[in-house]
């Protein structure tokens, strides 16, 4: 472990760290398949398990082993599809107790596509988490607007289930008006903040991923998610302690048209990390990539720029939740005013 702290170190990257045994039990909290395997594409860009299963996980116990291929997903082939594509298949039935993935070891003398293939069904568990979402009606204006207003306190693997509850929820109790508190927010799973945009809007660009060859990657919002019409206005509160996903869920909506972003300029947090498991059952969190909003913005360093700056509540020890301060008017015509930046 000293050896592989001190070459982490020596990459100079402050979000580069090992994991020991209990913190990368903990970040576990932000796996959005369930069974403790980790999915990337090969140089072929097939889909493999690209570390090892976390010990004692169902896809350890299954038996599934570092560079296995997986060819398939609950039947669904996995050519040409990109590992978050396969977690927005597994994610429309959070529900689902298990997942079935069809499982291809290659031997030493085995040819390529050659190897041992089989149907491994695995029980999807996840670590006790807390609900990340709030929500409430905060106020019912003279001006006919009901505000709902929702708080995400990190982007674990419940959020975008509990984040279409909420939205769902105030939209029956008469909700036209929102603001959206990502204020203090950390972050957590990247992935999240796309499925949380694809309630909002569909096939658009959510953000680019820009590897280290400069190549841009969109991940666009997947279709047939929407719950909320374009026509609510919605502000989204940011400060200093908003990064990561939080920020690229702020970009998603801002630079999309769907939401005006008040408060402070956010953290800054551009960067992209995976999470790699090592057979010792430690973790190494890698920056891979960074992140660039849809208009093609690079807020590494710098952060999202509110349109509105202040106007948010201030509160000793807790995030008030008084939304009396949001011209919802404002909001409506900035966001009349905004156009969507065409695909790169």
């Amino acid at each position: 472990m000293n050896l592989i702290t001190k070459m982490t170190k020596s990459l100079g990257d402050k979000y580069s760290r090992v994991l020991d045994k209990n913190a990368y039990l903990a970040i576990q909290k932000y796996d959005l398949i369930g069974v403790g395997v980790t999915l990337m594409p090969n140089a072929d860009k097939s889909i493999i398990v690209g570390a090892p299963p976390v010990a004692g996980s169902a896809a350890d116990k299954a038996g599934l082993k570092l560079g296995d291929f997986v060819s398939a997903v609950n039947g669904i082939p996995t050519l040409g599809r990109t590992a978050f594509d396969i977690i927005d298949q597994i994610s429309e039935n959070q529900n689902a107790a298990t997942v079935t993935m069809t499982i291809r070891t290659q031997g030493r003398n085995d040819l390529s596509g050659e190897g041992f293939t089989r149907d491994v069904t695995m029980d999807r568990a996840f670590a006790e988490l807390r609900n990340p979402v709030t929500y409430k009606i905060t106020e019912n204006r003279s001006d006919g607007k009901k505000v709902g207003y929702i708080r995400i306190s990190e982007f674990n693997s419940l959020v975008k289930a509990k984040v279409e509850e909420a939205l769902i929820a105030l939209k029956r109790d008469g909700a036209n008006a929102f603001v959206l508190d990502l204020r203090m927010n950390p972050g957590g799973a990247f992935q999240s903040a796309v499925e949380i945009s694809s309630l909002f809007f569909e096939d658009q660009v959510a953000t680019y991923v820009l590897d280290r060859n400069q190549v841009e990657l969109p991940f666009r919002t997947p279709k047939g998610h929407v719950v909320m019409n374009d026509q609510d206005p919605m502000a989204i509160w940011v400060d200093g302690g908003s990064a990561s996903a939080s920020e690229v869920l702020a970009g998603s909506l801002h630079d999309n048209c769907r939401a005006v972003v008040m408060g402070d300029v956010s953290f800054g947090k551009g960067l992209v990390q995976a999470v790699y498991g090592l057979k010792n059952g430690a973790g190494l969190v890698l920056t891979v990539a960074k992140y660039l909003t849809p208009s093609g913005t690079d807020i590494q360093g710098k952060g999202i720029v509110p349109d509105i700056k202040g106007d948010v509540p201030l509160s000793f020890l807790t995030l008030s939740s008084d939304t009396s301060k949001v011209d919802f008017q404002e909001v409506s015509e900035m966001l009349n005013m905004c156009k969507v930046p065409s695909p790169h």
